[in-house]
Order: C-alpha cells, then structure tokens, then sequence
C-alpha cells in the first residue's frame, strides 16, 4: 500500500512511495500530526540521481522491521533537495554546525516545531567502522527523545538560534573590499595556490569542476596578462575532458571525481553542471580558439538536447548515477565487450582508452585518455589526425551499442532556474561558436518557461514545473538566474524587451527578497512561513550564490538603463562580503567575477545601422569579457545608450566607459583596436 507521497510529482519522492515507511511529504498534516502526537520529526532529505540515497533506500527504508521503528517513533517526511532547496539549505547548515561535515542523504531529526537536534547522512543497516546502524541511531534518538525532552528542547533551541546568527551577514564597513587591481591579483594568487598544477581543478579528491574558478583564471588570463592563470584553467579543463568524468561516447559531463586524476566520477549527470561547463568552455573556445573546446561544446549541448530534454522543449534536472542497481553500469564496458564491438579498431581504442581485462575501476573500465593524442600517434608511428579518425569511428559504434543498455532513470522535473542556467550556456555558445540553431534554442526555451512556471493569476514565477503542474513559489537563484539569461538573451538576440523583462524582475526581486538593511537578498520571498529561519546564501555550490548573480545583474542593468541606486545597491552588495572574497575566492567565485568589473570597467558598446545585427554578431564572437551591447537598426531613445545616435546606411559602433564615448568607428577590428 503506498504512502503518502504518492500524490507528490518529484521523481525522488514517487521513488519512495511504495516504502513500508510511512513517508509523508513537507506540509502542514504532517507538522500537526508531530504536534497532535508530540513525536520527534525525522525529515530525509535527498535527490534522485544520489547513488548513497537509492542505497540508503534499499538497505533502511523497504526493509519492514526498519519501517515499523520510523512509523512507531517518528514523523517521517522525505524532501527533494531540488523541490525545496530552502530547506536543505537550513537543515545542511545544522549538520554541518553540529558534525563539521555534510552530504546526501540528509537525515536530520526536529521537534515537533521543525527545530534540529541531531543529525548525519548515510548510516548503514549494521555498524560499520565506527558508523552507528539507522536502527541504533532510531531507537537511541527515541530514547532520548521520551526520556530528556527538556534535554532535546534546549539543544534544538541552541543550534536554531546559532543557524540563526550564523545567517546574519551585517556590512562590512571596517574591512570592505579594497576595489582595485591589488585585490584581483591576490584573487588570483589565492585561486592558484589551491590549484592542481599535475592534474587540473583545484584541492584534492573529491574534485569538482569550479567553472567560477576557472573563470576568474580565464580572466586574469587577459586583464593581468598573467600566462600561469590561463595554463592552471585550461589544464583544469582539459583534464576535465579527457577524464572519466566525461562520458566519451555520448557527450556530457558527471557531476564529480571521486580521484585526483577525473577519473572515476559519480555518475549522475546534472543539467547545472553541464549548463555551468558549456558557459565555461565557450569563453575557453573565445580566448584560445583551441578546436577541442568547440566539440566538447557541440558534444554536450547534444547530450542535454538527446536526454534532458522534454519532447515539448525546456530541460529536465538529472540522469541518475544508477541502472539496474548498479552505480555507472550504463557507461563502463568490459574488454571483452569492446573487443567484440570494435573488432580490429579495438586494440588501438584499448590503448588510447587505458582498457584492460582487470579494468580501471572496480572490474570494468571507465573511458578515459590519461595520454595525449600526439603521443599515441608517436608511439603508432602515425598522425593524430588517423587516430582522432578512428577512435571517432569506435565512440559512435559504443554509442549505439549503449543504446540497447536499460538507461539511467531521469529527474524529469522542469525547474525554472536550471533552465535558465541553461539558456545563458546556450546564449553564450551561440556567441563563441555563431550557431543559430543555440540562440534559437535558447529564445523558445525562454518562451516556454514563461508559459508554464509564470503564473498569470499572481504574477509570480514558481520553482517547478511536473505533470502539467506549476509549483513552490520561485527562489532567489530561481529568480537571478532567469534576469541573467534575459540580459544574455538581450546580448545574443539584441532584442530589447528581453532586457525590460531582466529589469521588471529585478524590481520584484527587491520588493520580495530584500533582507532589513536593504543590502543583501533573502533566499526565500518574504511571507513564507514554513520553515525556521529565511536563509541568506553567499556561498557558491555547486550552481552559483543568487546574491552574486543579483549583485552582477544590478550592476549591468544600472548601466543599460542609467539607474545609479541599482550601481551603488551592487557595491554594497560586494563591499558586505569584506575580505572573504579575497581569502576563499573559490567559494565565492561569482563575486569575484562581479569585483573584477568594478576594477576593470565594462566597455559599453552600442552598433548602428542597417547592417547592425551582422557586426553585433561579430563582436559577440570575439572575447570581450566585460561588456554591454546593443545593436539597433532604428533609433531608439528608450535606453541610454542608443539615445541620440542617429542611424545611418553604415555601420556604426560606438565604444563608451564610465560615462564616456569615443567617436564611432566603423569596423569590428577598429573597436578591437580601441578596446586593446
């Protein structure tokens, strides 16, 4: 018999409604019934393609005797990290406060009024080096409970109320941030230290991609002319692709190496990293014009277009790590299978691919190419042409063979803002690589998020969209996000009402998120009431701080629209942030990014004429990372920066900083010139 979950639309909750546990969804019967009853709340938290949490599941939570102890002694509530990341925010940073260490799942008990307790992530069905099994922690957290509720209360109420403080970010009046080109040097100087200078990425295993990281290199690179920035970002990147946590034969990235070497990844794959890579990347393409760069581009829009994409348009969240209870049993092969499959091509695709009978990683083989393509083809007495030539050919014999594999299951949610992470990508590899068919793409998936998750009735944008159902009002990376990707529409299409859109969202955001010194944003609109404490994030995970993406918004729509208060709201956005953008500019990439538009000025570009399209394409495709361009065929005194410039049969591009301009020029090479 199901659950009550089984109304829910969330790949990951459906996943548990057929347990024996009692799972109740987030929501108010299952908080009262936790009053009515007086029971501890024992909430789970996790997502669908966490390979720990489907272990979890299978070990704890269909096991019956395990099921009667959660029902006997507890609310059970199950959560979709993606669905409420409001809530994983706030519960993780109790973990973390009383283990010093996180992760999924996320298993935390509460009182009966939603305060922690206690904590931690997997436990298994039987101790194990030094972990308690979940039954032990069940019966010992229901003692404690009955026997020192006093006890519970107090501890709950103490870790509350430091969650609370630790929220409470003031602006840093006595140690701003110093805006200038010593900063963004010791940014870089700090970026690099934590650098991987054998392998790529930065810090040692697990290694994550840090595409903000490598950004802030990628632009160091050209501002600071400093060649040790650029080497670090595009080692980071090239690792990256020849790595395992690549998927060689169908394009795409994993979320995580779980070695130094990006070898063996876990193997869920997330839109947000592949959308945050392909951004990166593009730029990458933009400065070096490096040809790998372009295919791995073309090779991962592909895979998000083939397997993330709903038959209608918009892209699903995730494929799952699993298939057929195997963690990356989808993407490994056997060297008997290849053999069979590449036949005479096999020993070469073997050698380049590290493929063996005992397997690199767990009895089977990860593809991967720890040696560069012009040493095999020395040591084949050949060109890299003919070898790119035929592994090329053997990829795409592995690709359809794969196809008659049971496929990973797919998180098949629509969330607002993973799609607009993935428009901007789009935008930004139209930029790079001028193919159409990715700004078009982008445009109809804007169209369709404003169809399905802007609700008309309250004006509002909602979080999710599942089933025909649009739900949970919109979060404030929700909302940054999709300003972002209407300003890169903006930049891509030179279509204005895309930047009118970016400046009538920003105006809600303020309205609903502004936190009491009117500086900072709120994670959740003001008004919701079901959760402790309205969080402020400023950290980058794994999808970059809504806060830094508000901040970097503001600060180019107070240009494109002369609005000086939205300016000076950026900066003392940044300057609240102090020092710790300069100490851990990992964690706080994004502001980083912001920062080094402050010292380095954008370069305000507007394009006239008959022909402007064509050169504002142009210019798009050059690498000028800190810009604002508009292109217009007709006059329009709409926005200040084509105010009063008249157009005329030719082309005419007229380059303006901090409230300059320079004559217009009429070719892309001259601005080029002007810019150097």
């Amino acid at each position: 018999m199901p659950n009550h979950l089984i109304n829910e639309t969330s790949p990951y909750l459906l996943q548990h409604a057929h347990n024996p546990v009692d799972w109740y969804p987030w929501g108010e019967e299952a908080l009262q019934k936790a009053k009515l009853e007086d029971k501890p709340i024992l909430v789970s938290i996790g997502y669908a393609a966490c390979h720990w949490c489907h272990v979890m599941e299978h070990e704890s939570f269909e096991d019956e005797e395990t099921a009667k102890l959660m029902n006997a002694f507890f609310v059970n509530i199950k959560i979709d990290r993606e669905e409420r990341p409001d809530l994983d925010h706030i519960y993780m940073d109790a973990l973390q406060a009383m283990s010093g260490s996180g992760g999924w799942p996320l298993n935390v008990f509460l009182t009966p009024d939603k305060k922690p307790f206690y904590g931690g992530t997997y436990f298994p069905p039987k101790p194990y080096y030094n972990r308690p099994s979940w039954k032990d922690v069940l019966v010992s957290i229901h003692q404690y409970y009955t026997e020192k509720k006093e006890e519970v209360i107090q501890q709950a109420n103490k870790l509350t109320d430091y969650i609370k403080n630790a929220n409470t970010l003031n602006a840093n009046k006595t140690n701003a941030l110093p805006l200038n080109e010593e900063m963004t040097r010791l940014i870089t100087e700090n970026i690099l230290q934590s650098a991987d200078k054998k392998w790529g990425g930065f810090s040692r295993a697990p290694k994550f991609p840090q595409t903000f990281a490598i950004l802030n290199l990628l632009r160091a690179s050209y501002f600071q002319k400093n060649e040790a920035a650029l080497q670090q970002a595009l080692l980071s990147l090239d690792k990256m692709i020849s790595g395992g946590i690549y998927d060689h034969a169908g394009g795409g990235f994993s979320r995580y190496s779980t070695d130094e070497y990006w070898l063996a990844p876990h193997f869920e794959k997330m839109l947000y990293d592949n959308a945050l890579l392909v951004e990166t990347l593009s730029e990458a393409y933009q400065l070096t014009r490096k040809e790998h760069y372009k295919k791995t581009i073309e090779e991962t829009i592909a895979f998000v277009e083939r397997e993330l994409m709903h038959e209608n348009g918009g892209f699903f969240c995730a494929l799952d790590a699993d298939s057929e209870g195997v963690e990356g049993k989808f993407y490994t092969w056997t060297k008997t299978e290849i053999d069979e499959i590449l036949k005479e091509d096999s020993r070469l695709f073997c050698k380049a691919y590290n493929i063996s009978a005992e397997g690199n990683w767990e009895h089977t083989n990860i593809l991967w190419l720890p040696k560069p393509l012009e040493q095999i083809a020395d040591e084949e007495q050949t060109d890299k042409e003919t070898i790119e030539t035929v592994l090329a050919r053997c990829k795409e014999k592995l690709f359809n063979k794969r196809t008659e594999r049971v496929r990973p299951s797919t998180d098949d949610k629509i969330i607002s803002g993973l799609n607009a992470l993935m428009i901007s990508a789009l935008c930004k590899a139209y930029a790079a690589l001028g193919t159409e068919h990715y700004r078009t793409l982008a445009t109809t998936t804007m169209q369709l998020l404003e169809k399905y998750l802007f609700t008309q009735t309250d004006g509002k944008w909602k979080h999710t969209f599942k089933n025909g159902e649009a739900k949970i009002n919109a979060f404030l990376d929700d909302l940054a996000y999709l300003v972002k990707a209407y300003i890169d529409l903006h930049e891509c299409t030179a279509d204005t009402h895309y930047l009118l859109k970016a400046k009538e969202l920003t105006a809600f955001v303020i309205h609903h998120f502004t936190d009491e010194e009117n500086i900072l944003f709120y994670f959740t609109e003001a008004g919701n009431t079901d959760v402790i404490l309205r969080k402020k994030e400023i950290h980058d995970g794994a999808t970059p701080s809504g806060n830094a993406v508000m901040a970097g918004n503001l600060q180019h729509l107070s240009i494109a629209f002369d609005m000086p208060e939205w300016n000076e709201r950026a900066l003392q956005m940044l300057q609240s942030i102090g020092h710790a953008a300069i100490q851990h500019p990992v964690s706080f990439g994004v502001w980083c990014l912001v920062a080094q538009k402050y010292v380095y000025g954008i370069n305000e570009i507007a394009v006239t004429g008959k022909e402007a399209g064509e050169a504002a394409k142009n210019i798009l495709h050059r690498y000028i990372p800190h810009k604002i361009l508009f292109a217009s065929n007709i006059e329009n005194e709409q926005f200040p920066l084509l105010a009063g410039k008249e157009i005329a049969e030719e082309t005419r591009i007229y380059l303006c900083k901090n409230y300059a301009c320079s004559a217009p020029v009429t070719t892309v090479e001259e601005l080029m010139n002007a810019m150097a």
